[in-house]
């Protein structure tokens, strides 16, 4: 049984004006996701000294949440606009093993 499905994505934005209106549509695009019931994480980060990157860790309740979140409107309309504003994508997909959350305590 999967208890968690999580992607780590690793954006490379062309230059600093790039990473500002990269920035701006996260930011348009998250309003959507705050109301997505089976994504329990999507957290963006800088890397130190990395000022053009993007790190994002999105937490699914399962696989199936995950296509929910694809489906979604703001989801296709920001996977169709980013790639004016990178040179690269990572992704990586995880499956959970352990750890600590705040939904539950027994992970």
């Amino acid at each position: 049984m999967t208890r968690g499905y999580a992607l780590h994505v690793r954006f490379t934005t062309r230059d600093a004006d790039s990473a500002a209106q990269f920035d701006a549509l996260v930011e348009r695009t998250i309003e959507g996701i705050r109301s997505e019931p089976g994504t329990l994480v999507y957290v963006v980060h800088v890397p130190k000294d990395e000022p053009l990157v993007r790190v994002f860790y999105e937490l699914y309740a399962d696989p199936d949440a995950f296509q929910a979140h694809e489906d979604q409107a703001h989801t296709k309309a920001f996977l169709q606009e980013r790639e004016q504003y990178l040179t690269a994508t990572e992704v990586t997909f995880l499956y959970e093993k352990a750890g600590k959350r705040p939904d539950r305590e027994d992970t």
